[in-house]
């Protein structure tokens, strides 16, 4: 009898703290969601393997504003280029922090630019933007950096020239050596130890960040200090390394599938550059196919299909909708890439969706890979020049084969990775 009067008191005591919970969360006048769970939240409505497509399902039931309860705390998320620019660009002020998530601190804590908020982030942004340009970012010098790591690249093909290999750790250590010579001012050879010892690391450095590092800071207001340093330098490294060596291992399975397009960028590369000479950040101004290309591939790629979570500043009404100061918000990316009003086709790879009628290069407003508003990608020039260059060095000097036939080549995301990473294949490359 103890027990189950204990049993009784319990299950009473759990209904009247869900009515009051419920309560209290339509009271709040937030966003429309699924009707969350108390502790769990939205766990039954959402698939943790495969966030995006859960969340771009449920935009399509609640609109392009809504709300999800992460256990009992509820996050926002935004849904479409009009809805996504109206929050960042329209309410930069409110939507513009960076939210401070277990993970996210875990690997960052607060240091660096990626993570960082206020004072702190607006002095190391500053700082590290000046710092890159005396570097050469947007120059010629580091254009001239990405030209040798491409022409390296190509050498370490030839070397696989006549048997197929996974392409994913060249271009993975290429990537990584451009930020090596912009943070160290050298580049390393592919099978130097030193190198080799610290691109095997990068991950094992997310999990020491956890871990106190810090000296005893003379200046307790200065923001430069080895925190921030060591911080904005992992920055550098996961964000220009991750992103853009998975967006070239997009790039080249996706060129394995649709032959036809990587026939016409390779006919319009030997018609501008030719064989002779590296391509350079200026010939896109002369290829508007390759150029279109090149975009349509960050599109289908996106590699960052959530976004990176913002946090509102202050009490807002956005879109009719009360949204509390501290709010978790996810300006959902993907859903801005595949918008139906902005592509024609937004789910099928096509070029033509950045190429007018006349074949001319064509902007298209909703192409934000790298996000929008004061917290866009640091790195967003270096990775576009990046992009191009090494794609096009690769296509100047290789032809691409694959076993797979092209219409059983698969270019969707690696199934139960949150449509973050690209699958796995082998490419053959032959000379031209």
């Amino acid at each position: 009898m103890v027990a189950g009067t204990l049993f009784l008191a319990v299950l009473i005591s759990f209904l009247i703290y869900t009515f009051i919970w419920r309560r209290r969360v339509r009271k709040m006048n937030m966003p429309p969601g699924p009707a969350p769970l108390p502790l769990l939240g939205n766990i039954l409505h959402i698939s943790t393997k495969e966030m995006p497509q859960s969340m771009l399902k449920l935009s399509e039931i609640y609109g392009p504003v809504f709300t999800v309860y992460m256990s009992n705390e509820p996050a926002v998320f935004l849904a479409g280029y009009d809805c996504v620019k109206e929050a960042l660009l329209g309410h930069n002020d409110i939507f513009g922090a960076r939210a401070t998530i277990g993970l996210g601190y875990q690997l960052f804590k607060d240091y660096g630019v990626l993570m960082s908020n206020g004072e702190r982030w607006k002095q190391i942004r500053r700082f590290s933007l000046t710092t890159l340009r005396n570097f050469g970012m947007g120059k010629k010098s580091i254009e001239e950096r990405i030209q040798e790591e491409a022409r390296c690249l190509a050498q370490e093909f030839k070397k696989h020239v006549g048997s197929a290999f996974d392409p994913t750790y060249l271009l993975s250590l290429s990537v990584s050596n451009v930020i090596c010579s912009v943070v160290f001012g050298e580049r390393f050879d592919y099978e130097e130890e030193k190198f080799v010892t610290l691109f095997s690391l990068i991950k094992e450095t997310f999990r020491i960040m956890s871990s106190k590092w810090g000296i005893e800071k003379n200046n307790p207001e200065t923001e430069f200090h080895f925190d921030n340093l060591f911080g904005t330098v992992i920055d550098l490294f996961f964000a220009g390394t991750v992103t853009t060596s998975a967006t070239l291992k997009y790039s080249l399975l996706i060129l394995l599938k649709y032959t036809e397009v990587a026939r016409n960028a390779r006919k319009e590369i030997d018609g501008v550059i030719g064989q002779d000479r590296c391509p350079s950040a200026e010939d896109r101004l002369e290829m508007p196919y390759t150029n279109a290309v090149v975009h349509e591939i960050q599109r289908i790629a996106d590699i960052a299909p959530l976004g990176l979570p913002h946090v509102t500043t202050r009490d807002t009404v956005f879109k009719g909708y009360k949204i509390p100061k501290g709010t978790t918000i996810f300006p959902m990316i993907t859903s801005v890439l595949k918008d139906p009003k902005y592509f024609k086709d937004p789910k099928q790879f096509d070029p033509g969706h950045f190429l007018d009628k006349n074949g001319n290069f064509k902007k298209n407003d909703a192409f934000l890979p790298f996000s929008i508003g004061k917290r866009t990608c640091l790195g967003e020039g270096l990775a576009r020049m990046e992009l191009f260059i090494f794609l096009v060095t690769i296509l100047q000097a290789f032809n691409l084969n694959s076993d797979v036939g092209s219409e059983d080549i698969n270019i969707t995301p690696e199934p139960q990775k949150n449509g973050i990473l690209p699958r796995t294949y082998q490419l053959y490359v032959v000379p031209r």
